[in-house]
């Protein structure tokens, strides 16, 4: 993954409900550009990606000639209302500029929504590819939390299935959410969560939270001793504690083990306590249609 997107980091963003910064990932070519086709065809795409946002939660679209094709999607969470899809998707287009620049490939990911484009020609990863992780430090380590999270977990990995892409749920106090990208099947879908289920064991261990991004999929949990906390709009805020602060947060790669970024300061840990809040959110009211 290193060699595809070196400068993978996370990036300190204001923290609200779906447009935190996860992370970026931007290949270190830059595209030759004299003409202008390659941002002309780039803009054009972002376009139709930002309109598309508003009637969907998944869009993939070619754009371009020939010599300056580029291929791009985006995707929101499946608990995301077209109308915060939208105010989220039409974020990416400014940062993916400021991040990355005129690179060749570029993925930002937002806690609501991300955005992923190539020029054609550009090298492939496996869907199973490991692009992030971020796991809580406290650990709670024979409470028989792990046997209940691993529980939540199986019933999670059926749910993508019957969901056809995204399932949320909670047992016994866990929570738990999957996503696919919008064009992986069914089967193909529940290998790729099971994949990131099991690096979620693995990478993650007794953790009281984590979050796995894999290419194609992601996972998120968080465990609540008080109980998951609900709240009653998509502008509300809770005070309801998901376990982790600022300090208990960490962050690697999985291809290699080793750390792409350190998250320091306020802004990083409330980020992640507001993602598992907004997840927490939407339990009560699962969509799984056009996702």
């Amino acid at each position: 993954m290193s060699l595809l997107f070196p400068d993978l980091s996370v990036v300190e963003s204001a923290t609200t409900e779906f447009t935190t910064l996860i992370y970026k990932g931007c290949s270190k070519q830059q595209f030759s550009d004299p003409t202008g086709l390659y941002s002309q065809a780039l803009s054009a795409m972002f376009g139709s990606l930002v309109s598309q946002s508003t009637k969907t939660r998944f869009y993939k679209t070619t754009t371009g000639t020939s010599q300056t094709t580029i291929t791009g999607l985006f995707q929101c969470r499946g608990d995301l209302t077209n109308h915060d899809c939208y105010n989220c998707v039409s974020r990416l287009p400014v940062l993916s500029d400021k991040l990355c620049g005129k690179t060749i490939a570029s993925r930002v990911q937002l806690s609501g929504c991300y955005l992923l484009y190539e020029v054609a020609g550009f090298s492939q990863i496996s869907g199973m590819e490991m692009l992030f992780k971020t796991c809580g430090k406290n650990n709670i380590a024979g409470t028989g939390f792990e046997e209940r999270r691993d529980t939540a977990f199986g019933v999670m990995q059926n749910g993508v299935v019957s969901g056809h892409g995204f399932y949320a749920t909670t047992y016994e106090s866990v929570y738990v959410l999957g996503q696919c990208e919008g064009d992986v099947g069914d089967s193909d879908c529940s290998g790729c969560v099971k994949n990131a289920l099991e690096k979620a064991q693995v990478e993650c261990g007794s953790a009281i939270s984590g979050q796995i991004y894999l290419h194609k999929c992601f996972i998120a949990y968080s465990y609540y001793p008080n109980g998951v906390p609900r709240r009653s709009s998509s502008s509300s805020s809770s005070s309801s504690s998901s376990g982790s602060s600022s300090s208990d947060i960490s962050s690697s790669t999985g291809a290699t083990g080793k750390t792409v970024a350190i998250i320091v300061g306020g802004a990083a840990g409330v980020g992640f306590l507001v993602i598992c809040l907004l997840f927490a959110k939407n339990l009560m009211k699962k969509k799984h249609d056009d996702y």
